[in-house]
């Protein structure tokens, strides 16, 4: 068997300049200016009604299947009481 070397393990070292994590002062173009935006327009009723129904399109099934287990459960529960 051969001889074993010994590796000596790097230490470390840390320095601190007293900023926090979050101190970004120094890092540049962010304190530059912030483009224009856009106005925004106000969204009319009936792309307001096209949002909900879809999202609740969405559920419904679900919500409908849930129900029906649930109904289900409770019918098998009141028969064997």
């Amino acid at each position: 068997m051969g001889k074993k070397k010994k590796t000596k393990a790097e230490k470390v070292v840390y320095y601190d300049d007293n900023s926090t994590i979050v101190d970004m002062s120094q890092v540049p173009g962010m304190g530059g200016k912030k483009p224009p935006q856009q106005p925004r327009r106000k969204s009319t009723f009936s792309e307001k009604w096209r949002t909900y129904w879809s999202a609740v399109r969405m559920m419904l099934l679900p919500t409908l299947i849930a129900i029906i287990a649930i109904s289900i459960v409770f019918l098998v529960i009141m028969l064997v009481t």
